[in-house]
């Protein structure tokens, strides 16, 4: 399966727009943002459970990182409700489930085979945040690979100030206006290397996940 498969272009899936798909475990539904591959694939995607749903254990051989966007989404007896950021690297194995329902920004087989670090962050925490100039950003993981972070911009602020080895973004709560229109709460946008369009906070300002730099290696990027 290729959905958004070729990371040269820049791929967008306005909020609007997402389209819920079954999964293969009853009561667990999928936008599928960007996919290469089956079952076991690289992809990005919004997984939805309903309450009291829940996945087998199964293995994660390239790794996995999950955001909570609403409700709880739990694991063994560790229950994450929203807000909370996990990385689970290559080779862990899980059997998550949701007993209140819950909605994860999910993104599968996309960490190198060296990467060993387990992280869970909790950033409603506000000591998890920093003040860099007008913005505000939650750190959640660093390497020469990838940088990503949640991040509010007051009104009017620019997102970017220039190429940054590609870019991926994840509207939160608030706005991202571009020359050509609105990217509103709950969309997703992926830029390719090379490409730093004009994404300015809209006048609520914005709240968003960003992850940078990631693409430089990618096959068809």
């Amino acid at each position: 399966m290729l959905i958004n498969a070729d990371f040269s272009l820049r791929a967008e899936v306005p909020a609007e727009q997402r389209d819920w798909v079954a999964s293969p475990q009853a009561g667990v539904e999928r936008v599928m943002l960007d996919r290469v591959g089956g079952e076991i694939a690289r992809a990005t995607s919004i997984v939805r459970y309903a309450p009291d749903s829940r996945f087998p254990r199964h293995p994660h051989p390239g790794g996995e990182e999950i955001l909570v966007l609403s409700g709880t989404f739990s694991e063994g007896d560790r229950h994450y409700p929203t807000g909370w950021y996990m990385r689970n690297p290559p080779g862990t194995s899980h059997a998550p489930f949701s007993r209140e329902g819950t909605i994860i920004f999910v993104k599968l087989g996309q960490m190198p085979p060296s990467e060993r670090r387990t992280v869970r962050i909790d950033t409603q925490d506000p000591t998890c945040w920093q003040r860099q100039g007008e913005r505000e950003v939650c750190p959640l993981f660093a390497a020469d690979a990838e940088q990503v972070s949640l991040q509010r911009l007051p009104a009017g602020s620019a997102l970017l100030s220039g190429p940054v080895g590609g870019a991926e973004v994840l509207v939160l709560a608030g706005s991202l206006i571009e020359d050509d229109g609105c990217h509103e709460s709950g969309s997703w946008l992926r830029l390719p290397v090379g490409d730093a369009p004009r994404l300015m906070a809209g006048p609520q300002g914005v709240t968003l996940y960003l992850k940078t730099r990631h693409l430089r290696h990618v096959v068809g990027a």
